[in-house]
């Protein structure tokens, strides 16, 4: 056995130079010992082809035919698709273990890689999360790869929402969860007073070798099965959200006063003289923004823009300020807000409501009449709203010319619009999507679905929170020349991945659309908005709109600034909901440090918050549209066999998701039930179709179905072809 080298300079010692054949017993040899030499490492085909100076393209597919060979006789395992490294017998791999209903649970390595198949009885019972040890087993040719769980090295704390069905003997869990496929026994005494039909939070204490149920104990009981509050707790608690605030936490806030001192009013500039108004959504109650407006004697306008002061009354390290800190954001279901701070604060001392004196955290800006900002400075002030609009009624002064504060409503939309115009023309994208909003009486009830659209209102302050958001990123971001940049919280967006643009370009040819992916960003965010436009009013609206916004990055907070694809901007915080945003929170901590000349902050443990910031505004988003399908689902339940015109919004292995017209439910049409022909999933096609007939359903295609059931423990609409097809 020749001794192990490193895998760098393996192939030289093989003496083939470029263009050399190599006989197939030498190949074997060579790609053998490559893979001996370096057993940590792991090689694909063009890797080892390039090590050994292979570069016809008939020699580079015999290293890969061999590498699967080498796979089946157990010399190497592939570990990611096409990668394979030196099989060691009992290999161990340790990694997370994802439990699924169906059967198919997988393990993800920690270094990465395509995850691995784990048979149930092979899986040690371990649940959703757990971080495990694996041994790998050969990969046989033509399976997947699979293995068996042989540690639980730490349990993931898992807790599960479902109904109780008890009995006088025995009680269970029932849960939609997907990643169970048994209900959960609960032992008597550990049930909790909770009664059959309960919706109940419970934790799995126990799951002995050899039983088929886990065994658990109820944490909390909701309330009663279809009542609307214990439905929308329960979806809170489904994605591990809090839906009711620590004891001790409400204490500290309900000490916080209200009374603001004099010298704290002398240390600020002082606005409660100048025409101050808030302009929010008519259900609001956390007023977190407010715009100043008054006109300087050089015909300027002098536009303040003032946020709440949330950092003034939560201090570092208090109760209150570790609950948000977890929380990281406020929560926004159907029929319900779960403020991030506690009410006394959210909807009271920090809110800025009209008539009563707050402080704030501003940025206060010049502009000339073509909205180009001549002066800003970032100041703390006191403020005394004089007006509480809501959107509709600032709309209408808007529209109308008439109303309270119209000279400065006016002039602020006036110069919101031309901030507008500038944006993208630097290349902003046009996301102007309307919103699906639900309607409930008092009982939760969901009583009509309505489609909301941005109007100028919604604009005018969309345009001052984005300016005053770039002005105190770019302070921070931008310091002055041969400084570096201090530690800041940034909401970044990166550039979309080329391979889904080029997909979705793919896709929309079938609409007879186009979409240049090559060029550079300003040339790439034309085209966006360009076909954004050419789409407004067309059936595939809504479709191409989501598509398009799949195909982008997903925004998130980070210390490292890579600017904001979306917005065009190089430099964007998030600094104007403190109120529903802890990130918010955080950027006026860091901005008040800063300004007083401050050092810069700790960079590990802002990117830590900044993480932790990013996934909790991804569980609360889930959250909210498990809220809405949930209302959506209760809408249509009194519409069975009700005939609908849709768009196939998804198409999937089991089925055809359909978005209907009339109020954008998505309900599922069942492959099963599509009973015409054999119907095959075409993944590059986007479509299902029959294999006798050919008949295809794909995505974005207009259909007519009919309401079959509608469940709300699943939250799933079925439909079914209407019998016109």
């Amino acid at each position: 056995m020749r001794k192990n080298r490193s895998a760098g300079n393996i192939g030289n010692n093989w003496g083939h130079g470029k263009h050399k054949r190599m006989k197939a017993a030498a190949m074997l040899e060579a790609v053998a010992h490559i893979i001996q030499s370096a057993p940590k490492e792991s090689f694909n085909y063009k890797q080892i082809s390039k090590m050994l100076g292979l570069e016809s393209q008939t020699q580079r597919l015999q290293v890969a035919d061999i590498l699967c060979d080498l796979a089946a006789d157990r010399f190497a395992v592939e570990i990611d698709s096409g990668r394979y490294r030196l099989y060691q017998s009992g290999m161990l791999a340790v990694g997370i273990f994802a439990r699924r209903s169906n059967g198919k649970n997988s393990f993800t390595p920690e270094e990465g890689g395509t995850p691995i198949f784990i048979a149930e009885r092979n899986s040690r019972h371990a649940m959703d999360g757990d971080k495990v040890k694996v041994q790998l087993f050969a990969k046989r040719r033509g399976a997947e790869q699979e293995g068996e769980v042989v540690e639980i090295i730490e349990h993931k704390e898992r807790t599960f929402v479902g109904k109780l069905q008890v009995s006088k003997s025995i009680a269970f869990l029932t849960t939609e969860n997907k990643t169970l496929s048994h209900d959960i026994f609960i032992p008597r005494d550990k049930l909790k007073g909770g009664k059959n039909g309960d919706k109940v939070l419970a934790r799995i204490i126990e799951w002995p070798e050899g039983q088929k149920n886990p065994i658990g104990q109820i944490i909390d009981i909701l309330g009663q099965s279809g009542d609307n509050t214990a439905e929308m707790h329960a979806i809170l608690a489904e994605f591990g959200l809090p839906y009711k605030y620590p004891a001790n936490v409400e204490h500290a806030a309900a000490h916080i006063s209200d009374a603001i001192a004099p010298e704290e009013i002398d240390r600020r500039e002082d606005f409660r003289s100048v025409v101050t108004f808030t302009v929010d959504p008519k259900d609001a109650k956390d007023f977190d923004d407010a715009l100043s407006a008054r006109r300087l004697a050089n015909g300027n306008w002098e536009v303040g823009v003032h946020i709440a002061d949330v950092t003034h009354y939560v201090k570092p390290d208090s109760v209150i300020e570790r609950e948000a800190q977890q929380r990281a954001t406020s929560v926004y279901l159907v029929d319900r807000t779960i403020p991030m701070l506690p009410e006394r604060l959210s909807n009271f001392i920090c809110s800025l409501r009209p008539n009563e004196e707050k402080l704030c955290f501003a940025v206060v800006f010049e502009l000339d009449a073509a909205a180009n900002v001549k002066a800003s400075r970032i100041v703390r002030t006191v403020i005394k709203s004089n007006r509480r609009f809501t959107y509709e009624e600032a709309q209408q002064v808007i529209e109308t010319g008439k109303g309270d504060y119209r000279q400065e409503i006016l002039a602020l939309d006036a110069l919101a619009k031309k901030l507008r115009e500038s944006r993208f023309r630097n290349g902003a994208i046009n996301f102007d999507r309307y919103e699906v909003k639900i309607e409930t009486d008092a009982n939760g009830k969901p009583l009509r679905v309505y489609f909301k659209e941005s109007q100028d209102a919604n604009k005018m302050i969309e345009e001052f929170m984005l300016l005053a958001n770039r002005t105190v990123a770019a302070f921070v971001g931008m310091p002055p020349k041969g400084k570096p940049a201090k530690t800041f919280v940034y909401r970044i967006h990166e550039d979309p991945d080329p391979e889904k643009m080029e997909n979705f370009a793919v896709f929309i040819r079938r609409f007879g659309h186009k979409l240049k992916t090559e060029g550079d960003r300003t040339e790439m965010s034309k085209g966006i908005n360009k076909l954004l436009d050419s789409v407004k009013g067309r059936p595939e609206e809504n479709l191409v709109e989501t598509l398009a916004i799949r195909a982008m990055q997903k925004a998130r907070y980070s210390t490292d600034n890579t600017g904001h694809y979306g917005l065009a901007f190089a430099h964007y915080a998030h600094f104007t909901s403190p109120i529903r945003r802890y990130p918010d929170m955080m950027v006026h901590r860091l901005l008040e440090r800063y300004l007083a000349g401050g050092r810069s902050a700790r960079k590990d443990k802002y990117e830590e918050l900044c993480e932790h910031s990013s996934a909790m505004e991804s569980v609360a988003s889930n959250a909210e549209r498990a809220s809405v399908k949930y209302k959506q689902v209760e809408f249509m339940r009194d519409k069975l066999g009700m005939v609908f015109d849709g768009i196939i919004s998804g198409v999937t292995e089991w089925g055809l998701y359909v978005e209907l017209n009339e109020n954008k439910c998505e309900g599922l049409v069942p492959v099963r039930d599509l009973d015409d022909d054999y119907y095959e999933f075409d993944d590059k096609n986007y479509c299902l179709a029959g294999r006798r007939k050919k008949r295809r359903y794909g995505l974005g295609d207009a259909i007519t179905v009919q309401v079959a059931s509608a469940n709300l423990e699943r939250k799933q609409l079925d439909f079914k072809l209407a019998d016109n097809r």
